[in-house]
Parts: C-alpha cells; structure tokens; sequence
C-alpha cells in the first residue's frame, strides 16, 4: 500500500465507487506567542476553504494530548482518537487520505497514528492542498459515523530508553534542523543538542521545493548515505509530529522506522538525560 498520493490521483479517487474519507489537518508549528503575533489557526482556514467532502482534525486538541511529561504533543489517548475519527467517518474498510497546507507535517501525524492504531488504508497528499487544484468548499460535511477501533502497535513506537538504545545499536535519526540539532539555537524546548549518538536528517531535505517528496530511489539514497542500508531505523523530532514526516518519506523510500514520539521536548525535559552538541552524532 502505497503511503502517499498525488493530487490527480485523489481527484479520480473522489469521483470514483469508493472515495476516501478526506480528513483535513492544517497546523503549523508556531513561535508567535514569542512574537507576538496572533498564531495560526488551522480551524479558520479550513472553514475559509477546503477540498470537498475534508473533515477538519485539530492536531493539537485531537491528535495529541496534553503537554506534560510526555513532550509537548504527546499521543492522545485512544479511546479519545478512536471517537475523533469515527465523528470523521472513517471506518476499518475504507480508505483514508489526509491532507494539510502543504508542509505536510502534521498530515503525517494523522497517518502515522492511523497506522500505529491499525487502520489499513490511509495515505498523505502529496504536497498538501497546496498541490490540489480543484475546487475548494466551504461547506462543512457531516459524515456518517465510523465504525473505526484502534489497536496501538501495528508499527513501532520507542520510548526515551529505546531511543537511547538504538542511537547506539542502530540509526536514531533527528528531523529536525540542523541547528537545534547541533544546539546552535533552541527556540522551543528547555535545551539544545540531541540524543547521544543521532545522526541529523532534516526532514527539509526530503521533499523538493514543491513541497512533495522527492522520488523514491533520491530518499532510499540520501537514507542509505545516512546509516539506514542494514541497520534498524528510529526518528525522533521536537515533540513527534516532523518525525512522523520524515517516518512518511522512509516509508516512501521503502524503508521501515520506528517513532519516538515523545522527541526532544521530553528527552531534554529530563535532566538526568545526557546531550550532546556539535555536529557530530557522539
């Protein structure tokens, strides 16, 4: 099953005997209390426009739960994500297809908790709505509810510990840029750095300046130069959500990989965790 698909693919799809249920995730990370400027409000963008039929998720009321010590987005709980979705209408056997404003972040939040709940049908537009270039609605759908029950495991999760043990036994990549990986700079979280032994992979580098992924063959390439080619694979990022995009473009590239959701912002939240700096992975 393929993890992504184009925006003409989708447009047959939705005309087709068995559309997708659409469930759209606008968000982006913002810094805009710091600044203060208003912060972004996925909501008011869905209802100003959207592909037809998209139910709108709020990534940080719905797909995460409440920070604390399981990072800034920790997993939600999943009876809780489990109602959200079948409010959205997604059922076991139907397809699922999400989408966001084209960063594709948090699309790959929804799809990588979809998975890791069971779900088996459920992939990310390629470029987001940046790259749809039908109508857009405003109309806000009711769907049918869902008969969707999520089972947690059906891809891995790590925990700190398993991070830890992997940033040693296999390759532990980090999403995010290179400077806060390096602890150049640490706009968010309690401290700079990153895992003892992570080796920095932006998730940047892994699309091309559409916004959509690179071809299959470049991401098995860039994985591969990075560690990836023989060895167990985890991500982490800031809080798990440019994580799951980059578990998205291993994915696309053929390769599997674990998440460490809770990411930097609990792994540094703890003081007794060690860190490093530079752009070394030691």
């Amino acid at each position: 099953m393929n993890a992504t698909i184009t925006a003409s693919e989708l447009a047959a799809e939705t005309a087709g005997p068995r559309p997708p249920v659409l469930l759209d995730i606008r968000w982006q990370l913002s810094l805009a209390k710091a600044a203060g400027a208003a912060p972004f409000d996925g909501r008011a963008e869905y209802a100003a426009g959207h592909i037809p039929g998209a139910v709108f998720v709020d990534l940080d009321a719905e797909l995460a739960g409440p920070p604390g010590t399981g990072g800034r987005h920790p997993l939600p709980d999943v009876a809780e994500f489990g109602a959200v979705m079948r409010r959205a209408g997604v059922s076991a056997g139907t397809p699922v297809v999400v989408y966001d404003g084209g960063q594709g972040w948090a699309a790959a939040r929804a799809w990588w908790l979809l998975r890791w709940t069971g779900h088996p049908d459920v992939r990310v537009l390629d470029g987001g709505l940046a790259a749809w270039t039908g109508a857009l609605s405003t109309e806000i759908p009711t769907p049918a509810e869902g008969d969707f029950r999520p089972a947690p495991g059906a891809v891995k999760l790590l925990d700190a510990d398993a991070a830890a043990d992997l940033a040693r036994s296999g390759l532990l990549l980090d999403a995010r840029a290179g400077e806060r990986y390096r602890g150049d700079v640490e706009p968010i979280d309690r401290i700079g750095g990153h895992i003892p032994g992570a080796v920095s992979a932006p998730t940047t580098e892994n699309v091309g300046p559409d916004g959509c992924f690179l071809p299959a063959d470049e991401l098995a390439a860039r994985f591969k130069a990075l560690g990836a080619a023989d060895s167990e694979v985890g991500v982490y990022c800031g809080s798990g959500v440019s994580g799951a995009h980059e578990v998205l473009a291993l994915a696309v590239a053929g390769i599997p990989a674990a998440l460490y959701a809770g990411s930097w912002s609990e792994w540094s939240s703890d003081e007794s965790r060690p860190v490093a700096t530079g752009p070394e992975p030691q």
